[in-house]
């Protein structure tokens, strides 16, 4: 047969195996089940499959499936019932022979994955969130951080991804935050294509690849409010510069999946919306790949946004639209035939999504290389190497927004540190949304870093209170403890941990307690949106009875999205925001406190005084306004923003030639020196500015960042490249224009502050 035939060109063997499907069969391929529902483990770590997979295999087939090795409450798969590394890979290696063994066609499963900070499978390595990546402002980093999750996940038999996440976030309130990079734009697209290199390395066929999906498509982090899945309201002209563009670099940088998203814009869902699914992303981008619905968006079509009037009609309108796969798979499966027959959809429309969906499946060898090695899956997932990724991520986006009198780094040689808050000893509310069961010991908490460092006698701990609930039974051991330290490390903020069954903790001694009726404290991560941004229950006022001792106090943030406390920001010396670090996020920031870390983190998005100034972003019009009768519209701390224990200085910034003509080039160079004592990493930052333009341009927009490494007292020369990329904006015909004019260049250290120069372009 010539689709079996691996000398065969894809596009042939795509052709000879669609020609000899049924319709059934190509419905088949564009749907995608829950793949934790496909087996029952065993005692012995083998599984057997579920009657129910067999009957829809033999239905017409399975194309896909979702979430095989997914660990979480929501699948039920625990520490006690789930795979190991190798059991998993050895499971998907049965599922895949069953389905090409019992098959008409011997057709292969993709099996999608996942992985927004570490495949979410049990042993797989915790990286920091996101929102934690993008404050490394590193995008090498990131592009080693997505090879290691790509070898992990693709060991166990995942093909496919779906990450990363490129949504531009407006209201920090919305609970993804934590899955974003940030607020701008081409930050975001730096680490989108730092992404699709990572994931899908030089071949996608690779043993160490994974198809990267890229979502969500589009405009999903500016829904109304911060509100998930909430209306878009925006023009063109802003999603194509904002939004879209993340999308389109990944697309240029060669990914193969794009995901829809749950949301409308100006009145048509995205995931019936042919204008971005056909006229943006296929033609206008040339985007070749398959494009899959996050789960249940097609059910919303007819109930939720109710722009079909019936399970048929919303399935044939997404299919029509643009959309291959459908997540969940329970829409396409029951109405798609049915589509079929009342001409609402061709065969050819079939054909057309089967054969994208088989084209990647080809591509990425499951027809000739269906199975793994389940040595190799437990032999690199949770690798040391691995580890140190994970700790190194932690390490630079970890973000020290103030040293009051230069408290930190603190003296390891002496005194008693007191460990105190809700989150200094919380393993699951470090490491996010989506992530698996982890055994005991295995995440580094900040209680465990500082103990690694002074030794048990020298640390005294006291969770003192819980993120939400107005409990204070934990304040009077918190006091006492805080009352015979020398210093206080308060590990305050949210969490997004699900419940775990991994029980509570007793706020008068600090000990785990596992009881029938586990208080859950998530209060950030999907579908878990607010209307503040203030710390829940009683956190402040256990902070602000243990200042009132007079001792110096730190204040570490571990969170989803940013925290805004003005009393905080004014009383307390020393504030550092770790986000969600990861595994090894809790001895990043001991080793930070002491002075072993120099802190590099930079944030990426602005953080405001109150909640009212929302939505606050530092690439605001320049119509945005004055300011509120209560307050100005800046930010508490800018994007861009993070201190150092050493000094930055820059000077010497010239721009040449000062004058290019439209389509040519300039050179900015800079001089950075590290005028401190300590060897230090500063991001050095490039915003451009159209001062007069046909429409109306953003007051400043990051377009470039180097983040160099400095040993005291050394000077080094940055370097940037402006041309049409840097400077074009979408002109009133929604098309990408550089105009003459003059523009303004900002070097420096955050969106606030730089050297400034002129650059004139003539036409």
């Amino acid at each position: 047969m010539d689709y079996k035939d691996a000398a065969w060109p894809v596009s042939r063997r795509v052709e000879d195996l669609l020609r000899r499907m049924t319709v059934e069969e190509k419905i088949g391929q564009l749907i995608q089940p829950f793949g934790w529902k496909t087996y029952i483990r065993n005692d012995d770590g083998t599984i057997k499959l579920t009657e129910e997979f067999k009957s829809q295999l033999a239905e017409g087939g399975i194309g896909s499936l979702y979430g095989t090795l997914r660990a979480d409450p929501w699948t039920g798969v625990t520490l006690a019932n789930g795979l190991s590394p190798r059991e998993g890979a050895e499971a998907v290696n049965a599922i895949q022979r069953y389905a090409m063994e019992h098959s008409r066609l011997g057709v292969p499963i993709l099996f999608g994955e996942e992985c927004s900070h570490g495949h979410m499978a049990i042993g797989a390595t915790v990286f920091p969130v996101p929102l934690t990546i993008g404050s490394t402002w590193n995008t090498e980093l990131f592009r080693r951080i997505s090879r290691a999750v790509a070898a992990e996940t693709r060991a166990q038999g995942g093909a496919a991804t779906y990450s990363p996440v490129l949504d531009v976030v407006r209201d920090p309130r919305w609970g993804r935050t934590e899955e974003t990079f940030g607020e701008d734009p081409h930050l975001v697209a730096e680490f989108a294509v730092a992404a699709v290199q990572g994931l899908q390395g030089e071949r996608l066929d690779s043993h160490t690849s994974l198809l990267a999906t890229l979502k969500h498509f589009a405009g999903y982090g500016a829904s109304e409010g911060g509100r998930n899945g909430a209306p878009v309201h925006m023009g063109l002209r802003e999603l194509h510069e904002v939004d879209l563009l993340p999308f389109r670099k990944a697309v240029e940088a060669g990914a193969l999946s794009v995901m829809t998203a749950y949301n409308e814009i100006d009145g048509v869902p995205c995931t019936s919306s042919r204008y971005l699914l056909q006229d943006v992303l296929r033609e206008a981008w040339g985007f070749d790949g398959f494009v899959i619905t996050d789960c249940g968006a097609i059910h919303m079509l007819a109930c939720g946004h109710n722009t079909a009037g019936s399970g048929v009609e919303a399935a044939a309108q997404s299919l029509k639209a643009g959309v291959d796969m459908e997540m969940s798979g329970t829409m396409f499966r029951a109405h798609l035939q049915q589509a079929l027959e009342q001409g609402l959809i061709t065969e050819d429309d079939l054909n057309r999504a089967a054969g994208r969906v088989l084209e990647l499946k080809f591509r990425l060898g499951l027809f000739d290389r269906p199975y793994v090695d389940p040595a190799w899956a437990e032999q690199v997932i949770g690798c040391k190497e691995h580890i140190v990724l994970a700790y190194q991520a932690a390490a630079e986006g970890i973000v020290l927004l103030k040293n009051e009198g230069d408290l930190l780094p603190l003296d390891s040689s002496s005194g008693t540190i007191a460990v105190i808050g809700p989150n200094a000893h919380a393993p699951y509310h470090q490491l996010g949304d989506y992530t698996s069961p982890q055994p005991p010991g295995q995440i580094v908490t900040v209680l465990d870093g500082i103990r690694r460092r002074l030794g048990d006698s020298r640390v005294l701990y006291a969770p003192g209170c819980r993120i939400q609930g107005d409990s204070r039974e934990g304040f009077p051991r918190a006091l006492a403890c805080a009352e015979q330290a020398d210093v206080i490390v308060m590990v305050l903020g949210g969490s997004s941990a699900r419940d775990f069954g991994e029980g509570t903790i007793d706020l008068r001694t600090g000990a785990s307690v596992v009881t029938g009726d586990a208080k859950s404290d998530m209060e950030c991560g999907e579908g878990i949106d607010r209307s503040t941004l203030t710390l829940m229950g009683v956190q402040l006022e256990l902070l602000q009875e243990l200042q009132k001792l007079g001792k110096p106090v730190i204040v570490v943030y571990i969170n989803g999205r940013p925290i805004t406390e003005p009393w905080i920001d004014e009383f307390i010396p020393a504030i550092i925001e770790a986000w969600y670090p990861g595994q090894e996020g809790g001895g990043a920031i001991a080793d930070m406190l002491f002075g072993d870390i120099n802190p590099s983190g930079r944030l990426p998005l602005s953080i405001p005084k109150e909640v009212g100034q929302l939505p606050i972003s530092y690439n605001a019009r320049r119509t945005r306004g004055k300011r509120y009768l209560e307050t100005d519209l800046a930010p508490r701390y800018p994007f861009g923003f993070g201190l150092s224990y050493t000094e930055f200085r820059y000077g010497r910034l010239t721009v040449e030639p000062a004058v290019v003509p439209i389509g040519g080039e300039a050179t900015v160079r800079i001089d950075v020196t590290n005028a401190g004592a300590r060897d230090g990493a500063e991001v050095v930052q490039l915003y451009v500015s159209d001062l007069a333009a046909s429409v109306t341009r953003p007051e400043k927009a990051l377009k470039g960042f180097r983040k160099v490494f400095l040993k005291a007292g050394e000077t080094q020369e940055v370097t940037f490249t402006i041309g049409s990329e840097q400077l074009e904006l979408i002109g009133l015909d929604l098309k990408p224009v550089v105009e003459p004019g003059e523009f303004r260049i900002q070097v420096g250290p955050d969106s606030t502050r730089g050297e400034i120069a002129s650059l004139m372009v003539e036409s």
